[in-house]
């Protein structure tokens, strides 16, 4: 079991014991927001499991039918994570418009407003640390993850809010109307997530920057090549797929063009993690003024 995976283990083992404390609370106060809250937290669990599995996919060597690996996997747990996200969303609108139509009285907010709280700091230090660790790792899975998290937080901080000045105010209908509009930033957060999950899946290129330092990596340490041309790029999970054109001397030998193959392969797939680099060698009269010249 690799690092990633150990990661969404653990997210789906701190996710059920948020839930609990999360229904915890709202068993004590009665709280639509709470249990609202609760229902979202459930859907965090079912997420990192989801992710586990993707991560556990994605990891399987290339085989006959998946020349180029698995890696694609962990975008469609993305998916799902962000489709999981439009539905705990539309639940909580559900609940918020009962709540609205027939508000009712909170017991012991107090300590209610205690446990979620403390649920809501585990959720966002973990999602800080997920964050950081998935884009760290490149994990589009273990990112997907921390986002829905995070936006679990935004969700408990939202909450806490309506419960506080329910508490307060002795206004109940605020309790569901405060619900609702957190409900709004969920919904867009998940499809935020399917989004860019679905351009992964459709060979979204490398970022800008990532694209520019291969370029200049290619033209610095192709020695002995004319120029390159057609620089190609795409993610697939946690790897980077690169593919070129190489132009070289029409009199060069293949020894000497695959040696500098060899070099520019070495020098990219230790700049960028997960590098999957395919080069084309063209003979001098293929190449063309718009490409990439190597120095």
């Amino acid at each position: 079991m690799d690092r990633t995976q150990k990661a969404a283990l653990a997210s789906a083992g701190i996710g059920a014991v948020v839930t609990a404390l999360k229904f915890g609370a709202f068993w004590l106060t009665g709280s639509l927001a709470l249990y609202s809250d609760a229902l979202e937290s459930i859907i965090n669990v079912v997420a990192a499991a989801f992710a586990f599995v993707a991560l556990r996919v994605a990891a399987r060597p290339a085989d006959e039918e998946h020349p180029f690996g698995h890696h694609k996997a962990e975008f469609f747990s993305a998916v799902v994570e962000g489709a999981l996200i439009i539905v705990a969303a539309l639940l909580i609108f559900r609940e918020a418009v009962h709540g609205i139509l027939a508000p009712t009285p909170l017991d012991a907010p107090l300590a209610g407003l205690a446990i979620n709280a403390l649920a809501t700091a585990v959720n966002l230090v973990w999602a800080t640390i997920l964050l950081g660790r998935g884009r760290a790792w490149r994990s589009p899975a273990l990112v997907a993850d921390a986002r829905h998290v995070m936006a679990d937080v935004v969700t408990s901080g939202g909450v806490l809010l309506g419960v506080a000045l329910v508490t307060v105010t002795g206004v109940f209908v605020l309790d569901p109307i405060i619900a609702g509009l957190v409900a709004l930033n969920i919904l867009w957060s998940g499809w935020g997530m399917v989004r860019e999950s679905v351009s992964g899946l459709m060979d979204k290129a490398a970022p800008p920057e990532m694209v520019g330092e291969i370029r200049r990596l290619i033209s610095d340490h192709g020695a002995g090549a004319l120029e390159a041309h057609d620089v190609r790029t795409r993610h697939a999970g946690q790897a980077t797929f690169i593919d070129f054109h190489l132009v070289v001397p029409g009199e060069m030998t293949v020894q000497e063009s695959h040696e500098i193959c060899d070099r520019l392969e070495t020098v990219i797939e230790g700049a960028v993690p997960g590098a999957v680099v395919v080069i084309h060698v063209e003979p001098g009269e293929h190449a063309k003024a718009r490409g990439l010249p190597v120095i």
